[in-house]
């Protein structure tokens, strides 16, 4: 189980530098790349996840990256359930090292921002219109659709070693489409631990990590996976 478990905690440290570094590179003050806008995010996250499975894979673990993949996959047989704390645990400790990595490497340009949102955005997901029942609706279908695409992925042959990118690209159409209204957590992971080092990690002039809303990037992709698993084995 260690495999997995350092598997999924370097692959999503990965997935998480990829992405919260590109949201601190995109949306901080005095960064060449502030204001590069929605397309280069839904790209930086979808070729995130591309690597960190990419890096995942490499040691065995499966690349998940996503307790709501992992609940998946154990609700689908394809992994024991006794596995599943091997891998949230690692996907949570990576998740919270890849934010800390990000904090300080881009410490100065803290410091440079004023905006208290745009600090937490950087981190974790809110919603563009806060509307509750929405913005979990959002989660749980982005979810669903993200959970059944990879059954279906799974089903086709690629290449040897283009599954990963395949996934990544799939990831970005989903940024790109459906991202708007919640800022498409669609990974437990990917939110709460860096929302986690938001609130923990020392950062020059943060605001709140707002809490209340936290609970919408958690719930909603696990039930979405649930009814994603559900429909695609009563289909196939």
């Amino acid at each position: 189980m260690s495999d997995i478990f350092i598997g999924e905690l370097i692959g999503t440290f990965i997935l998480v530098v990829f992405g919260v570094g590109a949201g601190a590179n995109l949306n901080l003050n005095k960064t060449f790349a502030n204001g590069g806008g929605w397309i280069v995010t839904s790209f930086a996250w979808g070729f995130a996840v591309a690597f960190g499975v990419y890096v995942s894979d490499f040691f065995g673990a499966g690349g998940h990256l996503n307790p709501a993949v992992t609940l998946a996959a154990a609700l689908a047989g394809s992994i024991e359930w006794g596995a599943v704390a091997y891998y949230v645990s690692g996907q949570m400790i990576g998740a919270f090292i890849g934010a800390a990595f990000v904090i300080l490497y881009f410490y100065p340009h803290w410091k440079a921002t004023s905006d208290q949102g745009t600090k937490l955005g950087v981190f974790s997901t809110s919603p563009a219109i806060k509307n509750t029942p929405f913005n979990f609706i959002s989660e749980v279908l982005g979810t669903f659709i993200l959970v059944f695409g990879l059954n279906a992925i799974g089903l086709n042959s690629f290449a040897e070693g283009l599954n990963p990118l395949i996934v990544g690209f799939f990831i970005a159409a989903i940024g790109m489409s459906l991202g708007g209204t919640t800022g498409y957590a669609i990974n437990p992971a990917r939110d709460l631990g860096p929302r986690l080092a938001h609130a923990l990690l020392p950062i020059p002039g943060k605001g709140s990590s707002d809490w209340g809303y936290a609970w919408i990037p958690v719930v909603g992709p696990l039930v979405g996976a649930v009814l994603a698993t559900f429909v695609f084995q009563s289909l196939f």
